[in-house]
């Protein structure tokens, strides 16, 4: 297996773990309180790496975590949530799945990245495929449902990009950066959870397992190789493999849930599988680690030495 093909494995686990979620969430978590779950995927997710890597950002990426943290997962969570509730599952999963149009748009303004033939109809197909898999007949559409829905899969799609853009401090691993923005998200959601929804409610053992699933290998896990996806392969291929998640999130509903998946469901998931497969071919074999200051032969074998420990950390 090529380098490229690995790191494009160790990615696309991060969206196949997304498509958990509504399982976890519809099973073992309270009802009605999604502003809450956000807010426990993300900041003790964001303090455990935290105290692992013990980094804190300097200068400023105080700004530039506080961003994409934003971003990623402060304004991501509630919006996706906000749709979740307006919409019916099916039209807020098709609505998320416009994610890597938007991808190549801002990719083209802030990366340099001319659009293609090629990259606008393999989103298009993804996004297609997907909406045969979830979408039901006579499904209601709510404006502020999706509304949020579009702002969600705009606030993640600009959240890749400017992760992309950025990169990350020289010696700071992305173990490191994932904490940052974690914590950053988990801190922007903490006071509207509060305001919203009010104090914590009361959690049994299957809600702390639940949450603490969603915490670390959900949350921690997940966006770390994500985030570390984002630096090493091309935008547009990361946010390609995000249909992965509703793909998953069928999968599960079928075996888990005995969730009916008739031939329309089957030819759904074979386009957006195939949409996803067909946008890792070609572009360059590995891209650079991108930091924002430039790296001596050392620094650069010590970085990448920090990058695969890590990733042999995850493995086990």
């Amino acid at each position: 297996m090529s380098r490229k093909a690995a790191v494009t494995a160790l990615t696309a686990l991060a969206p196949i773990s997304w498509g958990s979620t509504y399982l976890v969430t519809t099973e073992f978590l309270p009802p009605d309180r999604p502003l809450f779950t956000g807010l426990m995927r993300a900041l003790p997710a964001g303090l455990l790496l935290l105290a692992v890597t013990r980094k804190l950002p300097r200068g400023a990426w105080w700004w530039k975590s506080a961003v994409l943290g934003g971003l990623n997962i402060g304004a991501f969570f509630p919006l996706l949530f906000l749709a979740a509730y307006r919409l019916p599952g099916g039209v807020a999963a098709v609505v998320a799945s416009v994610g890597p149009l938007f991808v190549v748009g801002l990719a083209a303004l802030f990366l340099g990245d001319r659009p293609t033939v090629r990259s606008v109809l393999t989103a298009v197909a993804a996004a297609f495929g997907v909406s045969l898999v979830v979408l039901k007949a006579g499904a209601a559409l709510d404006l502020v449902g999706v509304v949020a829905g579009l702002l969600s899969a705009l606030s993640m799609s600009a959240g890749t990009v400017l992760t992309k853009r950025w990169g990350r401090p020289q010696g700071v691993g992305a173990l490191a950066m994932t904490g940052w923005q974690l914590t950053a998200g988990g801190l922007t959601i903490l006071p509207i959870a509060l305001l919203v929804e009010g104090a914590p409610p009361a959690l049994d053992s299957t809600g702390l397992l639940g949450y603490a699933y969603l915490a670390l290998g959900n949350t921690a896990v997940s966006y770390f190789l994500w985030f570390r996806g984002i630096e090493r392969l091309s935008a547009s291929s990361v946010t390609l493999l995000g249909p992965l998640s509703p793909l998953t999130a069928a999968v599960i509903g079928w075996v888990a849930l005995g969730q009916a998946l008739g031939p329309v469901q089957l030819a759904g998931m074979a386009l957006a599988f195939g949409a996803t497969i067909f946008g890792q071919l070609g572009g360059p074999r590995h891209p650079a680690v991108r930091t924002t200051e430039p790296f001596t032969s050392t620094e650069r074998n010590s970085q990448e030495f920090s990058i695969d420990r890590e990733v042999s950390g995850v493995r086990r």
